[in-house]
């Protein structure tokens, strides 16, 4: 008896694993490196998961240490028709992003680009020029109800992060001092060390 009841307990404990839903928000970039002279460019957003065939709909918020950043500015993808948009926070932070379309399997279909695995929308990032950080560090937020959920095209079963493991991205991109930083810095360390003798 007390065999039986252990292995119920194993085989509950399998299915209660097997059942997990693991979600995936990631970030994506069109530079690895930047110049600190300033300029453009952009941060993509991903999502993905183990359930479901198509993205229905989240929110989500980012966060930076980009202090040099002037602007930035949400492009939500051509499949996403229910958007809203928080704005530029400061301080290279964004608000709040909420996205998604309808979807009613038989009637409306969900819209092509919104297979799991494609792009949410990116950010496009306006630098100042500066001299300082030596990366800028890009990391999303969840925001509640639920960060992404999904829906299975064929029978309509929607399936939200709330309810299962949710990853959230980051994203480092590295800054390339210009030549004339060396050389200021380099000075700054002579200074620096004639004053410590």
């Amino acid at each position: 008896m007390r065999y039986s009841a252990v292995l119920l307990a194993g085989v509950a404990g399998l299915a209660s694993q097997a059942s997990a839903q693991n979600f995936s928000l990631s970030l994506g970039t069109s530079v690895a490196t930047l110049n600190p002279s300033g300029g453009t460019f952009t941060v993509t957003v991903y999502g993905d998961a183990d359930v479901g065939t198509h993205m229905l709909g989240g929110a989500f918020s980012l966060v930076s240490n980009g202090d040099c950043i002037s602007d930035m500015q949400w492009n939500p993808a051509s499949w996403s028709v229910f958007n809203t948009d928080g704005g530029y926070a400061g301080s290279g932070d964004y608000n709040d992003v909420i996205f998604g379309q309808l979807v009613i399997p038989g009637i409306f279909p969900p819209a092509p680009g919104s297979e799991l695995g494609s792009a949410i929308g990116s950010y496009t990032i306006t630098l100042d020029p500066f001299i300082g950080d030596i990366a800028l560090v890009f990391d999303l937020v969840a925001v509640q109800p639920f960060s992404l959920e999904t829906v299975d095209a064929v029978t309509g079963q929607t399936y939200q992060s709330s309810s299962g493991n949710l990853s959230l991205g980051s994203l480092t991109i590295a800054v390339i001092p210009a030549p004339g930083t060396f050389a200021i810095l380099g000075l700054g360390g002579l200074a620096s060390a004639r004053r410590r003798r």
